[in-house]
C-alpha cells in the first residue's frame, strides 16, 4: 500500500510540475504589453512596492513637477512658463487700443501744464476737485466744482454747426460753488452755466451762468442750514446778487475761462484714467 500510495504522488506532483511548466513557458512567450501610463508611473517611483509601502507610493509627487500629478519629464511647462502666457484676447485688445488711444488724446490736448493762476485765484487740484481761491482784505472767496460728468459738445442750434457736429469740441462746464468768506459767515451761492446760446447781438447781453442757489451761514455747513432755489428769488434781488458776483470777481469773462480751466483740467485727468486703466490691464499697478 506504501508503495502503491509514494507512486500515486509522484504522479500527482509531476503532473503539477508539468502543468507550471507549461504555463511559465506560455506566459514567457507570450507578447509583454504594458499600459503607458502605468510604466511611466513605475519608473518614477524610487522605491519598490514592498509590503505595507505599497499604497503610500501613489501619494508620492514627482520633485520635478509642480503640478502634482506625480510625474517625471512629461510636463514642459511649470507654474513660471504658465504665468508667462499670452494675456486673453480681450485685454490684449484693451491694451491696444489704449495705447493708441493715449496717443490721440495726447495730440488733441491743448493745454499740456495747467495754470496755478487764473484772474488773481490760486488754482488747486484735487483729483476730480479743483478750488480757486482769492483773499482779499477782510474777505475769501473760494470757488469750487467737480469736472466728473461736466464734459459736452460744445454745440449751438444751427445747420452750421450740424455739419460740424463730428468736430464739436468738448468742453466742460461744471456746476460750481461760490463762498464769500467774513469772520465765520458764509455767503454761499450754487451757479451753473446757462443752457441757452449766447447772443449773436452786440446790444444784448447775456449771461453765461445762473445763480441756482444761495444761502448763509455761520461755522461749517449741514443739512439744516436753509437755502433758496434762485428761480424763485425776486428778480430785482436777483440781478442784485449777479452784480454781487460780478464784484468780487465772478463775471461772464471769468467763468468762461473757468470753463476753460474745467475743460483742460478734465482731459488730463481723462488720458491720467486711460494710462492707470493700461498699466493695471498689463499688470503694472
Amino acid at each position: 500500500m506504501n508503495g502503491l500510495v509514494k507512486t500515486a504522488h509522484r504522479v500527482i506532483n509531476c503532473v503539477k510540475h508539468s502543468s507550471l511548466t507549461s504555463a511559465l513557458v506560455t506566459r514567457s512567450q507570450a507578447p509583454v504589453k504594458r499600459d503607458f501610463t502605468r510604466g511611466i508611473w513605475h519608473m518614477s517611483c524610487s522605491k519598490r512596492l514592498e509590503g505595507p509601502t505599497a499604497t503610500g507610493l501613489l501619494h508620492n509627487h514627482s520633485n520635478t513637477c509642480s503640478c502634482g500629478c506625480g510625474l517625471k519629464a512629461i510636463h514642459t511647462k511649470d507654474k513660471e512658463d504658465q504665468s508667462m502666457q499670452p494675456k486673453p484676447l480681450g485685454e490684449r485688445e484693451l491694451v491696444e487700443f489704449l495705447t493708441e488711444e493715449i496717443v490721440a488724446e495726447r495730440k488733441a490736448q491743448k493745454v499740456k501744464s495747467l495754470p496755478s493762476d487764473v484772474e488773481g485765484f490760486t488754482v488747486k487740484g484735487d483729483g476730480a476737485e479743483v478750488v480757486l481761491s482769492k483773499q482779499l482784505k477782510d474777505e475769501l472767496i473760494r470757488i469750487t466744482f467737480n469736472v466728473n460728468h461736466t464734459v459736452d459738445s460744445d454745440d449751438y442750434e444751427g445747420e452750421v454747426q450740424q455739419e460740424k457736429q463730428e468736430f464739436a469740441e468738448m468742453r466742460s462746464k461744471p456746476q460750481f460753488e461760490v463762498d464769500v468768506v467774513r469772520g465765520d459767515t458764509t455767503l454761499g451761492f450754487t451757479c451753473s452755466f446757462l443752457q441757452e446760446p449766447p447772443a449773436t447781438s452786440g446790444d444784448e447781453y447775456n449771461d453765461v451762468f445762473g445763480i441756482d442757489e444761495v444761502t448763509i451761514y455761520k461755522g461749517e455747513w449741514n443739512d439744516k442750514v436753509y437755502a433758496v432755489a434762485g428761480d424763485v428769488l425776486d428778480g430785482y434781488l436777483y440781478d442784485l446778487l449777479m452784480n454781487l458776483l460780478e464784484e468780487k470777481g465772478i463775471s461772464n469773462d471769468f467763468v468762461q475761462k473757468l470753463s476753460d480751466l474745467s475743460t483742460a483740467y478734465e482731459h488730463s485727468a481723462y488720458i491720467n484714467l486711460l494710462e492707470t486703466i493700461s498699466k493695471f490691464t498689463i499688470g503694472k499697478q
